[in-house]
């Protein structure tokens, strides 16, 4: 009988939020799993990890019949970190983050707490997925992505990842009808127009509050955000070798003083 694989699941939306107990539940179904994941929301935290306070791990039960999840202070890189390196008892066979509450195609991946926990994975060489739903509503319904899930899930156990790269998964916020099947996507090109609203607290003191609009600027038909538009599940490689390969012939022929 062939042992099941270990599969460590974590988020950003904090360990109570709705999509990682969906998330946990069509795990079980595949493996043993094992959670580890913030005790509060850490959505946009990026990779941020903690190194100027202390990090407190405290063994939780939420969901009967699951008796490994961890609740941790730390970001989601930090549940990660302390998931491979202090709780599990062996290498997680994978790492699944989720399911987040909102997107984080495009530019977003680089905010990303969901994104980050499963790119810590993908450092540590542990095959590694995000998943995200495209509606921020906390009561959101998970249930028209979970076959997908699944399908993708075991194609990476079954496959595996090249070394380096981790997989951001999107789905548009549809019903199981209405989503047409998966698109293995680049990243869009896109940003963030921001702007700051000031504003004046009751005792008079000015603070900010982050607005802004997401604007598309990529025409591409290949891309996350094409594929979400149009009724696709986008899969997006992604690396975290940041070097721009493409640039360093150009830049080996800048004369420095020496």
């Amino acid at each position: 009988m062939s042992k099941k694989p270990l599969i460590l699941v974590t988020n950003d939306d904090g360990i109570t939020a709705p999509g990682i107990r969906a998330l946990i539940e069509i795990m079980t179904t595949i493996g043993d799993v094992v959670v580890v994941a913030p005790d509060s929301p850490q959505s946009g935290m990026g990779h941020a990890i903690t190194i100027n306070s202390t990090l407190h791990v405290e063994k939780v039960t939420i969901d009967k019949g699951l008796q490994k999840e961890y609740s941790c202070s730390g970001t989601p890189a930090d549940c990660v970190k302390l998931g491979v390196k202090q709780i599990l008892d062996r290498r997680p066979d994978l790492c699944v983050s989720g399911i987040n509450h909102g997107s984080n195609s495009s530019i977003n991946v680089i905010y990303s707490g969901t994104m980050s926990a499963a790119i810590e994975a993908g450092v540590e060489g542990i095959p590694a997925i995000g998943f995200s739903l495209c509606d921020y509503n906390w009561s959101a319904n998970f249930d028209s992505c979970k076959t997908y899930i699944k399908s993708i899930t075991e194609n990476v156990l079954n496959h595996g990842l090249d070394s380096g790269t981790v997989l951001n998964v999107n789905i548009p916020n549809l019903s199981k009808k209405e989503i047409k099947g998966i698109k293995i996507c680049r990243q869009a090109k896109a940003n963030w127009e921001e702007e700051f609203d000031k504003r004046t607290n009751p005792q008079g003191r000015e603070y900010y509050w982050l607005t802004g609009k997401f604007v598309n600027l990529d025409h591409g038909e290949d891309t996350d955000e094409w594929a979400l538009a149009n009724g696709y599940i986008s899969v997006v490689p992604v690396q975290f070798d940041l070097t721009a390969h493409h640039s360093i012939q150009q830049l080996n022929t800048w004369k420095f003083e020496e």
